[in-house]
């Protein structure tokens, strides 16, 4: 589904492509009754767009003689912007964003200079992101509603599929939204569990802006919520571990979403919790600093395992070379 400014934006194109066009014509390309077709011409000339209505049988639409749109310049640095966006849009899990990048991208270049031009296909044809964790997050359509519901305050009802299947519908306030681990989130007030919840946008089946409206705490950071709400999440095994180094290395080194960080005097504190102690032991074992652990003691047994192997690796290894 295309949200209504593009398609508005569409019918620019074809009048700015053609000298005239008639409503039928417009309505054949875009796959909308001719009704439809005047909304977006209302619309385009609410924002200064001077368009002509021929009436009778072989009406048509055109631009007012002469008018052009006027040439959208850009520096290098803004041109490495825009090409570096489209392609991580390309890359984070919208559905129709493949097609709207190529589309985004052909528009650019056409208003560019050749020599800029050139810059950004050479961006665009050599650079590649690791984004590779990020899945489909489902229609494009859910995060513009989503987005513009948190930008106007504006309640929404989903319904919403977890991950066992089981499908259940509610409302929610939506306070922002995140991308995470490859995961699009909405985080928000859901007025069914009465309390602050994090969704992701992918298991949203439907979404539907309300006339309700909320008031969003001050300075919400959704993607802090999200963090501490992934770091937090009940799992089988609980662990403490004192890392020997300062709170901002660990954080940098760990993420924030592997745990709880509490500055102490020996360290830092990480409260973890792990459903496997012996992802929890590969994951200390690569860290530069040292560390003492609290509990559980089966996570020294993991540590003895990891060392074992790595000992018998490393050993098979030398005889190889002897």
């Amino acid at each position: 589904m295309y949200h209504p400014t593009t398609r508005a934006l569409a019918v620019l194109e074809l009048l700015q492509t053609h000298r005239r066009i008639s409503g039928a014509e417009i309505a054949r390309r875009l796959d909308v009754d001719t009704r439809t077709v005047r909304r977006y011409i209302a619309t385009l000339e609410e924002i200064g767009i001077p368009i002509t209505a021929e009436r009778g049988r072989y009406g048509a639409y055109l631009l007012v003689a002469g008018f052009k749109l006027p040439p959208m310049m850009f520096t290098d640095d803004e041109a490495l912007a825009l090409s570096i966006g489209l392609l991580a849009a390309r890359s984070m899990g919208l559905t129709e964003a493949s097609a709207a990048v190529a589309s985004a991208q052909a528009k650019l270049e056409r208003v560019m200079p050749e020599r800029l031009k050139g810059r950004t296909r050479a961006v665009a044809d050599t650079v590649m992101l690791d984004l590779s964790r990020s899945s489909a997050a489902g229609a494009s359509e859910t995060l513009f509603t989503l987005s513009t519901a948190a930008q106007q305050y504006r309640r929404v009802h989903m319904r919403y599929r977890s991950a066992e299947g089981d499908e259940t519908e509610r409302e929610i306030d939506p306070y922002g939204l995140a991308h995470r681990g490859g995961q699009w989130y909405v985080v928000g007030m859901c007025h069914l569990r009465k309390g602050l919840r994090s969704f992701r946008l992918d298991r949203v089946t439907d979404v539907k802006m309300l006339d309700a409206v909320f008031v969003r705490p001050a300075n919400f950071d959704a993607v802090a919520h999200l963090t501490f709400s992934i770091a937090t999440l009940p799992r089988s095994i609980t662990a403490e571990i004192v890392l020997h180094t300062t709170l901002q290395d660990a954080l940098e080194r760990l993420g924030g979403s592997m745990g709880l960080f509490e500055p102490v005097e020996e360290g830092v504190l990480l409260r973890a919790q792990v459903d496997e102690l012996d992802w929890l032991a590969r994951q200390l074992a690569r860290q530069p600093f040292d560390f003492s652990i609290r509990q559980p003691a089966e996570l020294r047994d993991a540590l003895r395992v990891l060392s074992q192997r790595l000992n018998r690796l490393s050993g098979s290894s030398a005889q190889s070379h002897a």
